[in-house]
C-alpha cells in the first residue's frame, strides 16, 4: 500500500493528532452527528413491543452489525424503538466497560433494521452526511489518537464510563467527503485481507490446540504401552483402559480445599497492591497483594460459560503463591504427579453434570464423582513426563501464531490510524486526485 505522505501539513490545534493535512479540518463529533446514550436494558416488560437488542458484546466482537447476527430478544416501548432503531451507516461504540482500554470499540450498521435497537453500556452515532461519512467515522473511532481521547475521558475504578459532554466533545480529523469515502473503500479492501491472514492464523492454532488435546486425552486414558492389555473400564467416557490400571472416583484421589478460597470483590482488589495473581474459573483474572496458596494445586473451573463453550482449559495448575476466588474448585492430589491429573480433568466431559442454564455450574458434589483412570504412580510419573515432552513443542508453535497475530493487529491499527489522521497521502492510490 502506498504510504507517501500529504505535500503539506499544518498544526490540527489538539493534542491527540498535532499535524494534518492542510485541506483538512478538526471538528468536534457533535458538529458532524448526532449522537445518544442508550438506556434501552435487557428485561422483557408484559405490554412492550418485542424487539432484538444489539449489545455491548455484539458490538465489541464484531465491526459489522448486521440482520444476520443472533441478537437476545427484549422488550421496549414504543418511544425506545423509534428512538434507538438501527439504521444502515449508524455507528455503535462502547461507552462502559471493566476496562479503560475497552472503551469507544465501535462496530458499523449495514442496512435499515426495524426491531433491532441499540442496547445498554453503548452509544449510537449517526452521521450527518453534508459533513462525515459513516464508514470513515467507523475507522475513526478505532485511530489512534481519535480512540485514545475517550478512553482518557472514561471515569471510574472498578467499571468505566463515558459520559456524553465526552463524546459530543471528542475531536476528529475531518477531510472532505470524497476523500473520506476515498480512505473508508482503502481500508475497507485493506483490513479485509488483513482479517483474512488472521483468521488463517486463528485456524492455525486451533488445530494445533485439537493436536494437543487429543494427545492428552489418548495418553491419560490409554498409557504409553500400545501393547498393554485391555480391559472394559465399564466408565462410558473412558472405554477401554490398560488391564492394570484402576478406576477410581474423585473424591478417592483428591483432597478438595474450597473451604480455603476467598473471594475479592473488584472494588477491593482495585486498591491493593498487585503482587500475586488472583485466579477464577477461567484462570488468573487480576493481582492482589497478598497469597493463600504457596503450592501447586489444581484448579477446576466451577462456573461460567466456558463450561459449556471451551475456549480455555476448564481444569490447570496454578504455582507459586496466588489467591483464588470462589469460582474455581482446588484439587489437591492424594498421590501423583499434578501434570497427569491436570490432564485427565482437561479430557473428562464434564457437560452431563452442568447445572444451570442462565448461569452453569459445576458443583463439588458433581466433581466429587466423576469416575477417572488411575495407573500407578510411576506411570503417572511416566506419562507426565511424556505429555510435557509432546506438548512442549506444540505450545511454541502456539506461541509463535499468537505473537504474530498480534503484530498483524498492530499493522492494521497503524494502517487505520495513518489513514485516518493523514499521515499517508491516499489520494493516488484510491484515484482521487493528488
Amino acid at each position: 500500500m502506498n504510504s507517501r505522505a500529504y505535500p503539506e501539513y499544518k498544526a490540527s490545534g489538539c493534542e491527540w493528532f498535532e499535524c494534518i493535512p492542510t485541506h483538512w479540518k478538526v471538528q468536534k463529533l457533535k458538529h458532524i452527528s448526532f449522537m445518544q446514550l442508550s438506556n434501552v436494558d435487557k428485561n422483557t416488560v408484559e405490554g412492550e413491543e418485542p424487539v432484538r437488542l444489539c449489545n455491548y458484546i455484539d458490538v465489541y466482537n464484531k465491526d459489522l452489525i448486521t440482520a444476520d447476527l443472533e441478537l437476545m430478544g427484549a422488550t421496549a416501548t414504543p418511544a425506545e424503538v423509534r428512538k434507538f432503531m438501527l439504521r444502515d451507516g449508524d455507528v455503535l461504540i462502547t461507552k462502559d466497560s471493566e476496562s479503560w482500554e475497552d472503551i469507544a470499540v465501535p462496530a458499523y450498521v449495514v442496512g435499515d433494521h426495524e426491531g433491532i435497537l441499540c442496547g445498554y453500556h453503548l452509544a449510537q452515532v449517526r452521521s450527518n452526511p453534508s459533513y462525515v461519512d459513516g464508514k470513515y467515522l467507523f475507522y475513526s473511532f478505532y485511530a489512534m489518537g481519535v480512540n485514545d481521547q475517550f478512553r482518557v475521558a472514561a471515569t471510574g475504578i472498578t467499571r468505566y464510563s463515558l459520559g456524553k459532554y465526552w463524546l459530543d466533545n471528542g475531536l476528529f480529523p475531518v477531510p472532505s467527503i470524497d476523500e473520506q469515502r476515498a480512505i473508508a473503500t482503502l481500508l475497507d479492501r485493506e483490513t479485509t485481507r488483513i482479517d483474512l491472514l488472521i483468521e488463517k492464523k486463528q485456524r492455525q492454532i486451533e488445530l494445533l490446540q485439537e493436536k494437543r488435546v487429543a494427545i492428552i486425552s489418548h495418553t491419560v486414558t490409554k498409557g504409553l504401552n500400545p501393547n498393554a492389555e485391555m480391559k472394559d473400564s465399564s466408565v462410558e467416557w473412558l472405554g477401554m483402559i490398560p488391564e492394570h490400571w484402576e478406576v477410581k472416583r474423585l473424591k478417592f484421589l483428591f483432597k478438595n480445599l474450597d473451604f480455603r478460597r476467598v473471594p475479592l470483590s473488584a472494588e477491593e482488589r482495585s486498591y491493593m497492591e498487585k503482587r500475586h495473581p488472583y485466579y477464577g474459573a477461567s484462570g488468573i483474572i487480576d493481582s492482589v497483594k497478598d497469597y493463600i496458596f504457596d503450592e501447586p494445586l489444581i484448579l477446576v473451573a466451577e462456573d461460567g460459560a466456558n463450561l459449556l463453550s471451551r475456549s480455555t482449559p476448564l481444569a490447570f495448575i496454578a504455582e507459586g503463591k496466588y489467591w483464588v476466588n470462589n469460582h474455581a474448585h482446588i484439587l489437591k492430589p492424594i498421590a501423583g504427579p499434578l501434570k497427569y491429573w491436570e490432564g485427565v480433568l482437561q479430557t473428562y466431559d464434564y457437560t452431563p453434570l452442568i447445572t444451570g442454564a442462565a448461569q452453569p455450574k459445576l458443583t463439588a458434589e458433581n466433581l466429587d464423582v466423576i469416575s477417572l483412570p488411575a495407573p500407578p504412580e510411576e506411570e503417572q510419573h511416566d506419562i507426565a513426563t511424556f505429555l510435557d515432552h509432546e506438548t512442549a513443542g506444540i505450545d511454541s508453535l502456539i506461541e509463535k501464531v499468537n505473537k504474530s497475530i498480534a503484530l498483524v493487529r498492530e499493522y492494521r491499527m497503524a494502517i487505520i490510524s495513518a489513514a485516518v489522521t493523514g499521515k499517508i497521502d491516499i489520494r493516488k492510490t484510491a484515484g482521487t486526485g493528488s
